[in-house]
């Protein structure tokens, strides 16, 4: 029996309103990622290119007469590895802390049976609106004397409000009641389910809480520039901004010299930020799934 060739699939053909709507959408698109990719463009070649070319406006898009010595005079600074070591530790420190302390906080208010759950919910999300204030923050460090130490940095702010709804929500649309109930009548305690159960099922939010933890802890600078006294502490963002100033022409009589400072300062801001910015830059792609995926799954429940 002979087999009937199948049909060919005819194509659906688009009309004129379509074409013109899929043109106008790359269109924006194209604009849109002309707008996000332009400045990065930009930064990386000033960096590296000469100081001269960077303050008298002649680099726009491509490096002119490349030069690294931005990064050389950033690099030869011995304060730049301690800073960056201690902003690393800052960071991974801080990071399991807030995410252990956040995912502690959201689970038991996504659970309908946690008794009193509106009322804490309530009370934290107050404190989006309202706080302290800076005196009283810094006084309560103080009194815990924590100032000058790497707790200030890692306890104070260890839980954000806006990661402990986006979890509560994950939680509320992932882990169903029932299956709570099977593990309660299998004997399963909370902790363990906790563990065996809902961290597993909640690796998209925790990819989620890290990077915005990650990206948090790794960019801050005021905390430390209220609490910590020691150079041996300052995490990266201090430093720089030490270089910078050291670098101003303020203070400076001979014109020359002043030129030289003002360009090399300009130079610097560049340099810097490429330096501050790459952790982020490199840690980002390995969880950008995650990150799509949970900021999805998150938003679907409030």
């Amino acid at each position: 029996m002979a087999i009937s060739a199948a049909a060919p699939r005819r194509k659906i053909r688009e009309s004129a309103g379509d074409r013109t709507f899929m043109i106008a959408i790359y269109a924006i698109l194209t604009v849109v990622l002309i707008v996000v990719l332009y400045p990065l463009i930009y930064i990386l070649s000033s960096s590296i290119s000469s100081p001269t070319a960077v303050t008298s406006g002649q680099v726009w898009l491509w490096p002119v007469d490349i030069s690294f010595k931005g990064f050389e005079t950033i690099f030869r600074t011995p304060q730049i590895m301690t800073g960056y070591g201690n902003s690393l530790f800052y960071m991974t420190a801080g990071t399991i802390v807030s995410v252990i302390l956040t995912i502690m906080l959201a689970y038991p208010l996504s659970r309908k049976s946690f008794f009193g759950r509106s009322a804490i919910l309530m009370l934290v999300t107050f404190t989006m609106l309202f706080n302290g204030g800076l005196i009283p923050t810094y006084m309560v460090v103080k009194e815990l004397g924590l100032i000058d130490s790497r707790l200030a940095l890692l306890i104070p702010n260890a839980v954000w409000v806006w990661q402990v709804i986006i979890a509560r929500s994950f939680f509320q649309s992932t882990i169903p009641g029932e299956l709570i109930e099977a593990s309660e009548i299998d004997g399963c305690s909370d902790w363990r389910f906790l563990a065996s159960v809902v961290i597993p099922l909640s690796k998209p939010i925790i990819a989620v809480l890290v990077l915005m933890y990650a990206v948090g802890q790794w960019n801050a600078y005021f905390d430390a520039l209220i609490y910590l006294k020691s150079d041996k502490l300052y995490p990266l963002q201090l430093v720089l901004r030490s270089i910078i100033i050291q670098n101003n022409s303020a203070g400076v009589m001979d014109p020359s010299i002043q030129v030289q400072r003002a360009q090399m300062a300009e130079l610097l801001k560049y340099s810097l930020i490429v330096v501050a910015t790459l952790p982020v830059l490199v840690i980002y792609p390995f969880v950008q799934r995650f990150f799509v995926q949970g900021m999805l799954v998150g938003s679907v429940k409030g």
